[in-house]
């Protein structure tokens, strides 16, 4: 269906939903508000404000049923997109598929798409595993910039075992992350139809929607999710439907299991939910504390908070963590782990960036920005400066994920400390300020830190020797 956008409606903060009956008739949540910098900031060429989000930007709605046992998920995705080139098909990244995710059991299938403007589908293997990493829906005809398309895909995912991942089963606690075509639309450029790797790294690039979430989980669990949460229905068949909104979801996560959870408001109004699983080691209070705490170190120097809500689930101690738009999963009962994942709400949540072709543009700077809240965590240290190889590599010019993890989190990292120090706090964190409010909610690139650093060179040459920067970074 071309032209306005008939699906997901927006009026005075309320959400209404023509035609989908299994969402909630209402969330009132509001975007994100635009931030005034200081007086000094504008002095120095910053924006005037941080950025808006699109007004087109895509529209989709996700409904989730989580089966009975636990291992498997069943959905259906509406989509509303209006591209800004032209396009003749819709490319949809199927994450699960991938060959880190895959050999643990996870498998994500799509069983139909519908939609007006629909042909068909087809699958492309992008070097995922079957039935393949890219999902193609090719259109009718071409699509204009600026017209818009309405299409739906039915799915089911598969819940692999084992090591931590983004998809899981554990101690009677389910949870997927990336569990649903991902729209792999570069605002400006174009489908992302860039190859999986077998490394332990995020290669997707995807633009910030505005997006409501359903599940359908049995009675017993609490479901946690991205974006502000609704009360869940009654119990009604043995299960409970959940419902959230996230204005500006690049992607989303969903947790459910037998969770306690915290809630409380971070002195800049931020909506802190944390969830514990039962013997947790780190017990709910104390993971809330945590994370407002994590929110006020950051928000000192990178602006304020981008959501208006951060949900943690802490799950079965797996080792790790992962982050999605307003919602951490986390699977090591550790602090500092949890200050790199709030960081990147900023860093990838807020500043997009081609997680594929620039990986260094979220990882090393929530890197950098652990190191100023807590110099003493030990993941960013000055030798790691000496390392050979280049930080803003692409993932596949990485031979292991060991190389990736200290090259790109490690050196990463130690470069912007470095170029930190070579300006002097002040100089180098407004500069970044600058860089987070005028691409927030974009797809960043190296110019953009080049743009943001012009007039620091002491800063840029030292990410140009950790090889972070180069020539064709500079703004033309």
């Amino acid at each position: 269906m071309r032209g306005r956008r008939p699906v997901v409606l927006v009026a005075a903060g309320v959400l209404i939903l023509s035609g989908c009956t299994s969402f909630a008739e209402s969330v009132t949540v509001a975007p994100p508000a635009a931030t005034e910098p200081t007086p000094e900031a504008v002095e120095e060429g910053c924006p005037a404000a941080r950025a808006e989000p699109d007004p087109d930007r895509p529209e989709t709605a996700l409904d989730f049923r989580l089966a009975d046992d636990g291992r498997s998920v069943t959905g259906t995705e509406t989509v509303v997109f209006t591209p800004d080139i032209d396009v003749r098909e819709l490319v949809f990244r199927l994450v699960p598929n991938g060959p880190d995710s895959a050999p643990a059991g996870n498998r994500l299938v799509v069983e139909d798409v519908r939609g007006d403007d629909v042909a068909g589908g087809r699958y492309e293997a992008a070097g995922a595993a079957d039935p393949g990493g890219l999902y193609v829906v090719e259109l009718e005809e071409a699509l204009a910039a600026g017209e818009s398309t309405e299409l739906s895909l039915d799915f089911s995912l598969t819940l692999g075992s084992g090591a931590f991942d983004r998809f899981g089963v554990a101690g009677g606690t389910s949870w997927w992350a990336s569990g649903a075509p991902l729209l792999a639309w570069e605002p400006g450029v174009g489908w992302a139809r860039d190859p999986f790797v077998a490394l332990s790294g995020e290669t997707t690039a995807s633009p910030v929607a505005d997006t409501v979430v359903t599940v359908s989980a049995p009675e017993e669990l609490t479901v946690l999710m991205t974006g502000a949460q609704a009360e869940p229905s009654a119990p009604r068949d043995g299960r409970r439907i959940w419902t959230s909104r996230e204005p500006v979801a690049r992607d989303v996560a969903v947790a459910a299991g037998p969770f306690t959870t915290t809630g409380t408001t971070t002195p800049g109004g931020t909506r802190v939910t944390t969830g514990v699983l039962p013997g947790a080691e780190v017990p709910g209070d104390v993971l809330s504390a945590w994370t407002v705490a994590a929110i006020a170190d950051l928000e000192a120097f990178l602006g304020p908070f981008p959501y208006r809500t951060l949900t943690v689930a802490l799950l079965p101690d797996l080792g790790g963590g992962i982050e999605y738009p307003s919602m951490i999963l986390e699977a090591t009962p550790s602090r500092e782990v949890l200050v790199h994942e709030v960081a990147h709400q900023w860093f990838y949540g807020m500043v997009g960036n081609s997680q594929f072709r620039d990986p260094w543009l979220d990882e090393a700077f929530a890197s950098w920005a652990e190191a100023v809240v807590d110099p003493g965590s030990g993941l960013v240290t000055e030798q790691a400066l000496t390392l050979p190889g280049p930080v803003g590599a692409a993932m596949d010019e990485f031979e292991t994920s060991g190389s990736y993890f200290r090259l790109v989190y490690d050196k990463g990292g130690a470069a912007l400390l470095a170029a930190q120090r070579a300006v002097g706090d002040a100089a180098f964190d407004a500069a970044i300020r600058c860089y987070v409010d005028a691409t927030a909610w974009s797809i960043a690139t190296p110019t953009d830190v080049h743009r943001a650093l012009a007039d620091l060179p002491g800063a840029l040459a030292v990410l140009e020797d950790a090889q972070a920067l180069g020539e064709d970074d500079a703004p033309r």
